[in-house]
Order: C-alpha cells, then sequence, then structure tokens
C-alpha cells in the first residue's frame, strides 16, 4: 500500500509541476513574443495584457502623428486610454534603435505601420532603383535587434497575406513585403501568436 501512495504522489506531482510551468509560460510572456491578426482582432490589447505586470514598459508607437485625420486621432487617443500611467511611450521608427538602448520590457506597436512608413522613406512607392537594398538594411538592422534584445520585447503586427489579392502594385508589394518581415520576425521569436476574434493561438514552429 505505502509504494502505491508513493507512485500516486509521485505522479500527482509531476503533473502539478507541468501545469505550474504551463501557467507560467502563460502569465509571464516570453523573452521575444511576436503577435499577429487582423483587424480589431485583439492583438495590440493582448501585447499590452502580457506587460501589465511590468514596473515600467517602453512602448514604440511607429505610426503617423494624427494631424488633421480626426478618426486617426481617435484610434490613437483610444490606445493611449489603454495604457498605464507609468509606461514611456516613443514615438519613431527608430525601433531596433531603442530595442538596442531598452533596460525595461519593450512592446512595439506595430510593425505594419512601421514598415509603410521605411517604405515611404526608401522610395519604395516610387520604385526608386536602390529601394529594395535600402528596405533590406532596415529590416535587416531590425530583426538583428530584435534577436539581440536583452529586456523582454513584444512586437504586434498585422496579417494580412489571407484575404484578396491587392488589386494595386502598391498593395502587392506592401503585402509581399509585410509577409517576409512577420516571417523573419517569427523566426527569432520565442513566441509567436495569431489573435482571432479576440483568442490567441499558439503557433508551434515547423
Amino acid at each position: 500500500m505505502a509504494s502505491i501512495l508513493r507512485a500516486t504522489f509521485a505522479t500527482a506531482a509531476r503533473h502539478g509541476a507541468r501545469l505550474l510551468s504551463t501557467l507560467a509560460a502563460e502569465v509571464h510572456p516570453a523573452r521575444r513574443t511576436l503577435i499577429l491578426g487582423g483587424a480589431r482582432s485583439g492583438k495590440s490589447r493582448y501585447a499590452e495584457q502580457l506587460l501589465n505586470d511590468a514596473r515600467r514598459v517602453v512602448y514604440v508607437a511607429t505610426g503617423l502623428p494624427p494631424g488633421d485625420d480626426q478618426e486617426w486621432a481617435e484610434r490613437v487617443l483610444r490606445h493611449r486610454e489603454r495604457r498605464p500611467d507609468h509606461w514611456e511611450t516613443v514615438e519613431t521608427t527608430q525601433v531596433a534603435a531603442v530595442l538596442r538602448a531598452a533596460d525595461a520590457p519593450v512592446l512595439v506597436d506595430c510593425l505594419a505601420t512601421w514598415l509603410a512608413r521605411i517604405c515611404d522613406d526608401v522610395g519604395a512607392w516610387d520604385d526608386k532603383p536602390d529601394w529594395r537594398q535600402r528596405l533590406a538594411t532596415e529590416v535587416d538592422d531590425l530583426v538583428q535587434a530584435w534577436r539581440t534584445a536583452r529586456v523582454p520585447v513584444v512586437a504586434v503586427s498585422n496579417e494580412v497575406g489571407s484575404g484578396v489579392v491587392p488589386s494595386t502594385w502598391s498593395g502587392r508589394l506592401f503585402r509581399d513585403q509585410l509577409g517576409v518581415l512577420n516571417r523573419r520576425m517569427a523566426g527569432e521569436s520565442d513566441a509567436v501568436l495569431l489573435m482571432v476574434a479576440g483568442r490567441p493561438i499558439r503557433l508551434e514552429a515547423p
């Protein structure tokens, strides 16, 4: 009887340890977490929740300032109101530099707006002769900084490759380049999640 009880307790202990390990992985974000999703999928909100317990967070906003666009201004305001007061917001496209200098967890929201602005900076929309090389350099720099980040980092990006084929050359260019960026960032991430209707789905490495 004693041996049966010992075996039972040992089995329960192993199951308990595995459960605690699973719960810890769900509560504490991985070192590098990439969150993908479509419009209004809940990806930004979920990313913010992952870092809610951090004493300090550097929030990197990559979108353009709203200017006279009232609808965009309201979007930006909603995002700001959700963030804790003690979070530091940095509005920039120099994401790689922020990642390298960070001494606190970083949340990047989002890679799609970052890519759109970089495409504009390197002349992709005008099909300038050297835009592909310049874009590749920017992406390489970002991926390298993401790979070597010394603090927990979370990045949000749009998943745009599952819909209809864009009708314009620039739309197809952006879709393809964002797909490449997402794939490369995923390859350097410890956890990759796909948000669908507010529910996170963990994507396993191939």
